[in-house]
């Protein structure tokens, strides 16, 4: 008779299975998981405002100098603090490490990332650090699906539905963009979309939404509203700011991973502090602008404030002149992927979304203010500041979609959408062809960790080479005669043998078949040994290989079964039957709706 659960959980699990169906039961999760995410990402973002509040005291009105040379210096040193003294665990970047949960350790994610990138990342942008919270959120919000799914028992499908879930109800919560939100999930986190996984994406979406109204009221994360409509005759400078946005996009991508090596090559953690801080509290001092999330920045140029936009700059007193002023906001683009990777890099945390979105509304501010300036036309500023926004997203998140929605929603309206459409398919398809993958999403897709919209190749990725190698093999030895081989093959169930050496390093194979017409000649037992009978394996599979690659092996073999080893030494073999049962269990679970 089987043991009643004790646990309220275990008795509510219990009534659960009796009473309420699996599909039923996510649609429930989904929009308590939505309302819970959205309530998290309330509370960060109220934390951040609320350390700017008290930094930017009265008392520290005259110190201008601390307040953007020293305050992000001391934000960074304080979460790598936190980091390494109270929490003891590496927080990791918010979204790629939540990628590699779904593709390497089947959407698990360790408790503790359900309150250190709340705690670290609040601190950071508090302090002024140079990145965006949406990533913290995001990973916060995937943190709190994954462990809600462990605790409901939940299978590896359910359980990366309600991740995204979560991470739909945080960001949407954040932006206030339910739309954006949602396809956000589809297009990063490459869900295998159907009916089954849509509907609890919509809900969770909604109720993040729903929670940040209730505690913040209805607004739009950049309140304009759209004065002038798009002109026809515009198009080809559309296409312009699309190759122009590409252009930054790989820009971003080549500067952000030049710095994180240089201080991947730092080992003292608070030499990297030291560091970063410095040339961080340097940059923002000359170019105050970088300061923060940048969203105050990014509303000014919209709406055509760029006199506050460098306020306290120490060019402030010649902005009349035109040139020097589109120098400036153009070093807005060229030097916020510095304050970003610095901030992050030295051991700050936050994400890349917002100053993403900073760079591009500058970049469209500029290149409208200055095809104006040389009357080639009269372009909307505001407009291509808000296109500018979209295009860059689109190429350096390669996420065109979100792109799209993103800044239709935040806007309040749909007026431009047809050139946010062509100038973010542009941007998107120019990257594609020189950086194939996102920033999120790049050292995954090298090291091929990364899930993708092929099922097969998702599939691949989600498989292990461990869980398919067979060890119950009898190893031989080359100078083993014959009669010794028939007694371990007297001994053995199989059919196929490794030939190692005294390391144990792999030398050949030896099939039954390749002696079975003589093994009851007892004239040859002394006179013939395993090194005249085996034979070179067609394919040798390294433990460290990727999974295409050992399919590639079996297709260019032909082979039923491959020897696997590590650094020369054998380890076991790997059949095909047992691969493709592996595959077909691993493709019923990742396409199920159970």
């Amino acid at each position: 008779m089987a043991q009643k659960p004790q646990s309220i959980l275990g008795k509510f699990l219990v009534w659960r299975l009796k009473n309420i169906p699996q599909r039923q039961f996510i649609l429930v999760l989904s929009v308590f998981v939505g309302l819970i995410s959205g309530s998290v990402a309330v509370l960060l973002k109220n934390s951040v405002h609320f350390i700017q509040e008290l930094l930017r005291g009265e008392y520290l009105l005259d110190f201008h100098i601390l307040f953007y040379f020293g305050f992000p210096i001391i934000g960074i040193f304080l979460t790598v603090l936190i980091a390494r003294a109270i929490i003891k665990e590496p927080i990791g970047d918010g979204i790629p490490s939540t990628l590699y949960a779904i593709s390497k350790r089947n959407g698990i994610i360790r408790p503790f990332k359900m309150y250190a990138s709340i705690i670290t990342s609040s601190i950071t942008v508090g302090f002024g650090g140079s990145v965006g919270l949406e990533g913290p959120t995001v990973s916060t919000g995937a943190a709190i699906g994954s462990n809600l799914a462990r605790m409901m028992h939940l299978n590896y499908k359910s359980r990366i539905l309600l991740i995204s879930c979560a991470t739909t109800g945080a960001l949407s919560s954040i932006l206030q963009t339910p739309i954006a939100a949602v396809v956000f999930a589809i297009e990063v986190f490459s869900l295998d979309l159907t009916l089954g996984s849509l509907v609890p994406l919509l809900l969770s979406s909604v109720a993040g939404a729903l929670m940040s109204i209730f505690f913040t009221g209805e607004g739009y994360l950049f309140p304009f509203k759209i004065q002038e409509p798009f002109i026809v005759n515009d198009l080809p400078f559309y296409l312009i700011l699309g190759v122009l946005a590409a252009i930054f996009s790989i820009y971003f991508n080549k500067v952000y991973f030049f710095i994180e090596g240089f201080f991947h090559k730092i080992k003292h953690a608070y030499l990297r502090v030291l560091i970063g801080g410095l040339s961080l509290g340097t940059l923002l001092f000359f170019i105050p602008a970088l300061y923060g999330e940048g969203y105050e920045t990014i509303n000014q140029l919209l709406n055509g404030q760029v006199e506050l936009v460098l306020q306290n700059n120490i060019f402030n007193g010649i902005i009349e002149h035109e040139i020097l002023v589109l120098l400036l906001v153009f070093g807005l683009v060229i030097f916020k992927v510095f304050a970003t990777s610095l901030t992050l890099h030295s051991g700050g945390v936050g994400g890349i979304f917002a100053p993403t979105l900073f760079m591009g509304s500058a970049l469209g501010y500029v290149y409208a203010r200055l095809i104006n300036y040389l009357n080639i036309a009269r372009l909307s500023e505001s407009n291509f500041t808000l296109i500018g926004m979209g295009a860059l997203m689109a190429g350096v998140l390669h996420a065109p979609l979100t792109a799209i929605f993103l800044i239709a929603e935040v806007t309040g309206g749909y007026g431009l959408f047809l050139p946010l459409m062509i100038t973010s398919a542009v941007a998107f398809a120019v990257v594609k062809a020189f950086v194939p993958h996102s920033v999120y999403a790049i050292q995954l897709a090298q090291r091929g960790e990364l899930i993708t919209h092929d099922k097969d190749s998702a599939v691949l990725t989600l498989m292990k080479l461990e869980s398919v190698i067979e060890t119950d093999f009898s190893p031989t030895h080359a100078d083993m005669n014959l009669g010794e081989l028939v007694n371990v093959v007297s001994h053995c169930k199989r059919n196929l043998f490794p030939v190692l050496d005294e390391n144990e390093n792999l030398t050949g194979v030896l099939t039954l078949d390749d002696f079975r017409h003589i093994m009851f000649d007892q004239n040859l037992y002394d006179r013939t040994y395993v090194r005249d009978l085996m034979s070179t394996p067609p394919e040798i599979i390294d433990v460290q290989d990727r999974m295409e690659l050992v399919i590639k092996k079996f297709q260019d073999s032909s082979a039923w079964n491959l020897p696997v080893t590590q650094e020369g030494r054998y380890i076991g073999f790997v059949s095909k039957s047992k691969l493709f049962n592996v595959y077909r269990r691993k493709l019923i679970e990742f396409s199920g709706d159970r």
